[in-house]
């Protein structure tokens, strides 16, 4: 009987064990792993906006409008990331990223060029951000 308690105990022990080892690397993994989606976000929406000035630089409106909405969904889930990681600083530079989107996207809409000029500045933003990415 002593000897059945003995091993069951050492089996309590031995997965109690292994289950904190397993643990301890978990955290880490998992905020890389967001780190990695977050950056993977702000480039396709810089990507989307860089998209959109060179169809503004080529005088078509529709589909820079296009390129800005998806510059804008693709932010909108950066900024979410941000939250969840506790950068409400970045994340408050992304919403003026945001706001100079809805602005060009106004811009692009009324044919006006100037909407290259905002576009650009939230393109920085979002470069700007990112080099904030990664650094953490």
């Amino acid at each position: 009987m002593k000897r059945v308690l003995g091993i069951g105990l050492t089996v309590i022990v031995a997965c109690a064990v292994g289950f904190a080892w397993g643990m301890s690397g978990r955290s880490a993994v998992t905020h890389a792993l967001q780190t990695a989606e977050l950056r993977d976000s702000l480039l396709e929406g810089r990507g989307a906006v860089l998209d959109a000035r060179l169809d503004i630089y080529s005088v078509n409106f529709g589909e820079a409008s296009r390129h800005l909405e998806a510059a804008r969904t693709a932010l909108r889930s950066a900024s979410t990331r941000l939250d969840d990681l506790g950068r409400q600083e970045d994340s408050k530079r992304l919403a003026l990223a945001l706001t100079r989107i809805d602005e060009a996207q106004v811009m692009a809409g009324k044919l006006n060029q100037d909407a290259n000029a905002l576009a650009a500045d939230a393109a920085k933003t979002i470069t700007d951000v990112l080099g904030g990415a990664a650094t953490r």
